[in-house]
């Protein structure tokens, strides 16, 4: 093992991932000695499981994009392999117009590819459905707002009842402020290509995929096992993995970083940063200002998800289908809902009993209801799930996850913010930064950043240590 001594601040998923690649936990040879630092009680960020109803359930993120590879390779590295599990059903709704209507096939994040579909789906109305009928062209820039580009291209209507909701789902943000070129690149080129976007998200929908790779991927168990897997196989690699160690100050010292935590000073050849913005931007303001500045302006989304726990002997009828969401312009409480024990099957068979369901609420410049008491959002997420699909049951267990700031925005100009985050990192030299600021908010990209951020590491240790080539990249 070299020498090498890193400190990486943060035990989310990008955080673990990244002392799993430095130290050898995720496979490889071990690249240096590696202390965590996570401020909370816990590792795995917005990756939790818990206990409903005496059911093991995720309170957080559960599922995974499984076609972008870095977090079904991370579970495989760490023994999981086995545990993985795609869906048992995909089939959502759309909560619009007073009823429950089929989420239309061959879209792309809310883009319609196939009219027809869309027509049938009964998401839009006749006005809708017509505008959508004729494109309108679109001058496109280096970037643009999706949701702004979408509405003049194929109606307001498209944007309101279906790009919202998906990406609301995302970033809980605002699609007429998100970028396109950071959330759908892939729509980007489309843009620019300059036929028509209908008929390019139709082709891009219908491009081959490797055959029986899912869409998505859970845990059995849930995906907050993951984190508990990655952080057992950091400590077996010999990582020092602390949790309620909060890093007070972070300096850079002429043979590397002082790290201040708890009274104690760590001595660092490199830092890996994979704290949200805010924590980010508060270390780095005394040797990296104007990578600071910029991490000051990054907005945060706060959220509440609401598990539902029912004996499904009160039920007088299950819900179908995986879930449905809630198209903002609707002016419902709730923004999404999942049926978590069709969805999973795992869940269903540890749980017979039992039916499980959750909601979320807020959203960007919307998260008054994080402040409001956990008997009130049940009731607001009662009365919802009341109205679209006649539940009448009351649930014998709840639990509320709050996450305050949970979901960075990413606002056109979001990329070039990024890189200049990056520039400045590099300037100062022994840093670099991971999480889902930068890449992508998905749990594939927090994972990738964090191979990259550790790649970028490896470049600055390795003429120290003389092992290996620059070249070398980590991941798992």
């Amino acid at each position: 093992m070299s020498d090498a001594r890193v400190v990486v601040v943060g035990g989310g998923i990008a955080g673990l991932a990244a002392a799993a690649f430095l130290s050898g936990a995720a496979g490889g040879a071990p690249r240096a000695r590696v202390t965590l630092l996570e401020a909370s009680g816990r590792v795995g960020g917005k990756l939790w499981g818990g206990e409903v109803g005496g059911v093991r359930v995720d309170l957080g993120a559960e599922s995974v994009l499984a076609r972008r590879p870095e977090a079904v390779e991370l579970a495989r590295a760490v023994g999981l392999g086995e545990q993985l599990e795609p869906p048992t059903t995909a089939k959502a709704a759309i909560w619009t117009r007073g009823a429950l209507r089929p989420l239309p096939g061959g879209q792309v994040m809310g883009v319609p590819g196939d009219l027809e579909a869309l027509a049938a789906s009964g998401v839009l109305t006749a006005e809708g459905l017509e505008r959508a009928r004729h494109e309108q062209p679109t001058e496109v820039g280096e970037d643009v707002a999706i949701g702004r580009y979408v509405a003049d291209r194929l109606g307001r209507e498209v944007v309101d009842r279906l790009v919202e909701p998906l990406l609301g789902g995302v970033y809980a943000g605002r699609a007429d402020e998100i970028s396109l070129r950071a959330a759908v690149p892939q729509l980007l080129g489309i843009a620019r290509g300059g036929g028509s976007l209908v008929e390019g998200v139709r082709e891009l929908a219908s491009r081959p995929t490797v055959v029986g790779t899912p869409v998505f991927n859970g845990l059995r168990g849930g995906l907050g096992t993951l984190p508990e897997a990655v952080a057992a196989a950091c400590a077996e690699a010999g990582v020092d993995l602390r949790t309620e160690a909060p890093v007070d100050e972070l300096r850079r010292a002429p043979d590397g970083w002082q790290v201040r935590t708890g009274g104690e000073v760590l001595h660092a050849d490199a830092v890996v940063l994979a704290v949200p913005a805010p924590a980010a931007a508060r270390l780095l303001r005394a040797d990296a200002p104007a990578a600071a500045a910029e991490l000051d302006s990054v907005e945060y989304a706060g959220m509440a998800l609401v598990t539902l726990a029912f004996r499904r002997s009160d039920l007088a009828e299950l819900p179908g289908g995986s879930g449905f969401l809630v198209p903002p312009v609707d002016g419902r409480r709730i923004k999404a809902s999942t049926f978590s024990s069709n969805k999973w099957g795992w869940l269903e068979r540890s749980a017979p009993d039992a039916f499980l369901l959750r909601t979320s609420l807020g959203r960007h410049r919307e998260e008054e209801a994080l402040g409001l008491p956990d008997e009130e959002l049940v009731a607001r997420s009662l009365a919802d799930l009341g109205e679209a699909i006649g539940l009448t049951a009351r649930p014998y267990d709840t639990f509320v996850s709050r996450f305050e700031a949970g979901l960075p925005q990413y606002p056109v100009g979001h990329p070039e913010k990024v890189a200049r985050v990056r520039a400045a990192a590099e300037r100062v030299g022994g840093l670099a930064l991971c999480g889902a600021a930068y890449d992508g908010v998905g749990i594939p990209a927090c994972i990738g950043s964090a191979a990259a951020a550790v790649a970028a590491i490896d470049k600055l240790l390795t003429p120290a240590t003389g092992e290996g080539s620059t070249e070398r990249t980590m991941g798992a």
